[in-house]
């Protein structure tokens, strides 16, 4: 296995990992099966893509420009929640910050997005 071949192994199963850390509240539930319905799957992928390179991509690096890796993952965890506030109910807002807080970390970490959208891809398909 080549030096880039064994990085791109290990952002993979990172990638899996960071899904396991995102579905354990999840698991906590009483029906801890797949809400998902077949007929969202794509879409699902679609947008757990596009969130990852919006806020973990594009705005992270401007924040990281504006103010250092601190302030990209703060801001980038802070306004990823935001926009999630619409959509999910207030009680759930920790647990998407968590989430949130820990994708960013992990693109700081790595200084990618492999492992974040495998994670966020896996873990918005099981939920």
């Amino acid at each position: 296995m080549g030096l880039g071949t064994s990085h791109l192994a290990l952002r993979v199963v990172g990638g899996c990992a960071l899904a396991v850390a995102l579905l354990l509240p999840a698991a906590t539930r009483a029906s801890a099966a797949p809400l998902l319905p077949l007929s969202l799957a794509l879409p699902a992928v679609v947008v757990s893509i596009g969130e990852e390179v919006a806020f973990r991509g594009a705005l992270y690096a401007a924040l990281e420009d504006l103010g250092g890796a601190r302030l990209a993952i703060v801001g980038s965890t802070a306004l990823w929640t935001a926009s999630h506030a619409l959509s999910h109910p207030p009680e759930f807002l920790l647990a998407v910050a968590a989430a949130g807080l820990l994708l960013a970390i992990w693109r700081w970490a790595c200084n990618d997005l492999v492992a974040p959208i495998i994670g966020h891809v896996i873990a918005d398909l099981a939920l």
